[in-house]
Parts: C-alpha cells; sequence; structure tokens
C-alpha cells in the first residue's frame, strides 16, 4: 500500500520541475485570453483608426471604380494599376495588422512572461500515432475543452442576440432612415453590441484563466518518490556528500601536515594536544597556528616535528588554550602573547645553542596562561583572571 501512495502523483510541483516544463515550452495557456486580446485590439483600433481607414478605403473604391483614357485605351497599364491598388490596400491596412499581430504575441505573456523555448519546436512525432490521437479525442482534456466551446458560442450567441433584440425597433427603422443616417446609426448598433460581446468575452476568460493554471499544476503534480528523487538531485547523496568531506577533511590535513617543518615550535600537552606555532618578524604580527590536533593526529604532528627538527615544548596549559580558541591560519590570542613569547625565547636561545654551543637554555615554567581560556582550569563565580 505504501509503494502504491508513493507512485500516486498527489504532491504539488516543485520550482525545479515548474522551471524544467517552462523550459520544454509547457506552460498554462488560455485560448480565451489570447481571443479576447486580438478582439480587444481590434476594436480599439478601429475605434482609433476607423476615420482615416475609412477615408483611406473609399479613395481606393473611388480609384478602384474609375477608368481613365490611359487604362481604356492601354490594356497594359491595368495590372500595374491593380497592383498599386492593391499596396495602397495594405498599407491603409498595415497598421491595424500589426496591432492584431502584437496582440496575438503578447498576450500570452500575461500569463507566463516573457518566454522563447527550442524545444518547443523540435518535431514530436508521437503526435503521429493515431492510436494516442484517437486516445487525446475521448480524453477528459477535449470534453472540457468542447464544453468550452458550447458553452463560449452560448455566451456570445445569447449576449448578440439579445443586443439585437434589445435595438430591435432602431434596426427597423433602419431601412427607412435616408443612408447618410442610417449608416452611422447602424455603426453606433454594431458598437454596442461589440461592448456586449466582449463583455460575455471577458466572462469566459474569468473562468478559463484559472482554470487552465489550475489544469496545468495537476499535469505536472509529482509522485512521492519523484520528490525524494528530486530533493537528492537537489542537495546531493548523503553518502556521496559524506564521501566529499572525508575527502576535503583530507586534504586539509594533508596541507596540515605539509606546514609542520615550516613551523618554529610544537605545543603539546603532552599528548592529548598539539599545536604548532610559526612567526615571522618582519611579515607576520603575531605568532600564527600552522597545524593542531587531538589525540592520534596530535601524535602525528609530533612524530613530523621531530622528523624535520623542530622544537617541541610541553606546556599543557598552554597547548589546551590554543588548541580551543585558535583556528589554522589564525594569529594567536592577545591574551596569550606574553606565553608564547616566552616559548619562542626559549626556541631562539635553543636554536642558538645548538649552532654555537655554549649554555643549555632552561625550559620555561609557569607559562602566564589566563585561566579563563584554560578549557580544564576552575575560575570561581565572580572572581577574575
Amino acid at each position: 500500500m505504501a509503494e502504491d501512495s508513493d507512485l500516486e502523483r498527489t504532491e504539488d510541483p516543485s520550482q525545479r520541475r515548474l522551471e524544467q516544463a517552462r523550459e520544454e515550452g509547457q506552460v498554462a495557456r488560455s485560448r480565451e485570453l489570447s481571443t479576447f486580446a486580438v478582439l480587444l485590439a481590434g476594436g480599439a483600433g478601429l475605434w482609433m483608426m476607423g476615420g482615416t481607414l475609412s477615408a483611406q478605403l473609399t479613395k481606393l473604391l473611388r480609384d478602384g471604380l474609375t477608368l481613365g483614357t490611359d487604362l481604356a485605351f492601354h490594356s497594359d497599364l491595368l495590372l500595374p494599376h491593380l497592383y498599386a491598388l492593391s499596396l495602397e490596400t495594405m498599407v491603409a491596412f498595415a497598421p491595424l495588422a500589426l496591432l492584431l499581430f502584437a496582440a496575438a504575441a503578447l498576450s500570452p505573456m500575461l500569463l507566463n512572461g516573457w518566454m522563447f523555448s527550442g524545444k518547443a519546436l523540435l518535431p514530436n512525432f508521437s503526435k503521429l500515432d493515431p492510436i494516442s490521437g484517437i486516445g487525446r479525442m475521448f480524453s477528459a482534456h477535449s470534453l472540457v475543452e468542447l464544453g468550452k466551446a458550447v458553452g463560449k458560442a452560448a455566451v456570445v450567441g445569447v449576449v448578440g442576440a439579445w443586443a439585437v433584440w434589445h435595438n430591435r425597433e432602431e434596426v427597423l427603422a433602419l431601412a427607412v432612415q435616408p443612408p447618410a443616417e442610417a449608416i452611422p446609426h447602424l455603426g453606433r448598433m454594431m458598437w454596442m453590441a461589440f461592448a456586449a460581446i466582449m463583455g460575455g468575452m471577458l466572462l469566459i476568460v474569468a473562468v478559463d484563466v484559472p482554470f487552465q493554471m489550475w489544469e496545468h499544476s495537476k499535469r505536472l503534480k509529482m509522485t512521492k518518490e519523484e520528490v525524494r528523487q528530486e530533493a537528492r538531485e537537489t542537495e546531493g547523496d548523503p553518502h556521496v556528500k559524506s564521501r566529499i568531506r572525508g575527502l576535503q577533511r583530507e586534504m586539509a590535513r594533508r596541507r596540515m601536515m605539509a606546514e609542520i617543518p615550516t613551523a618554529d615550535v610544537v605545543v603539546t600537552n603532552p599528548t592529548h594536544y598539539a599545536v604548532a606555532l610559526r612567526y615571522s618578524e618582519q611579515r607576520m604580527k603575531a605568532p600564527v597556528v600552522v597545524a593542531k590536533g587531538s589525540h592520534l593526529l596530535a601524535g602525528r604532528i609530533r612524530e613530523v616535528a621531530l622528523a624535520n627538527k623542530v622544537p617541541v615544548l610541553e606546556a599543557p596549559a598552554l597547548a589546551r588554550a590554543l588548541h580551543r580558541h585558535t583556528d589554522i591560519g589564525e594569529v594567536i590570542p592577545e591574551a596569550l602573547y606574553t606565553a608564547v613569547a616566552e616559548v619562542l625565547a626559549y626556541v631562539y636561545q635553543l636554536r642558538r645553542y645548538r649552532d654555537e654551543g655554549g649554555v643549555m637554555p632552561e625550559l620555561p615554567h609557569e607559562l602566564p596562561v589566563p585561566p579563563q581560556l584554560d578549557p580544564t582550569a576552575h575560575v570561581p563565580v565572580g572572581g577574575s583572571a
């Protein structure tokens, strides 16, 4: 039962799923919105350009029906004359055609914004399968589209019939009116009918747009297994991520071990902690931690230090404080400057003794480590270091 529930598409599509569908050209589309936008743009274009377009068409009609002497006696001029009239007709309708084209091209952006997908242009031969085509013809989606078409025709028809019936007396009066009065009167009634039809189309759009968005979301719903698989692909497999982190730690450890031969001293606990310090008076404002570790790693740091003749000094409190309060690559805290200065002074004396001989320097004792920096020190409540 659990496996069956994992295969049911019950989960809302993720953002990644929506983006992938968008890249493939799968977005919510409303034909009714596009139709409404084109009709509205056409009506607005005729309203704004109607006078100019009417004058141009009247002139073209007059020029086309006028047969001059040249055209009457020179038939070879008829074809160029027809070409010129056709070109003028195209120029007259060009602004309206461009407006309609822009409305048809930009109306989908109201739902999905700007989008261009080359994948949507690729041929899909699976759509040529007749069995699949018949299945699509009798699918629930086709039935819904059929219902929408019938509803749209009914709404537009009812609104148009109402507009005609509401103005029936004015329509009948056109027959007895002079053409100069009848034509403007007919134009006003047509605009009223157009406005009523557009109101009905707006109602259809208000229903269709939310439905298309809901259907698009439903079509992209995911199973629980797909959600888990996407999470693994997005965030990475836990085992792989753990392996990567392990490799990163190993690489960082190798870099750290390679820095130990450049250290000036290694301060130890003596067995639990080891911290390697380096200091250059010309390049550093304070000593820097180049390596640190505890337990087995501390033992490895001591081995590398001894193998490279780096002094190893047992200073438990200082080693614990450095290990707790510093990271690799950081300078030591100011509170430990004095203690580390005594350690470095001993290291420089030891280095001079090895090079020049003389008196063996004494190991530093009771280094001034503030109790609040030592993890194992017990500071009295209300006391100060």
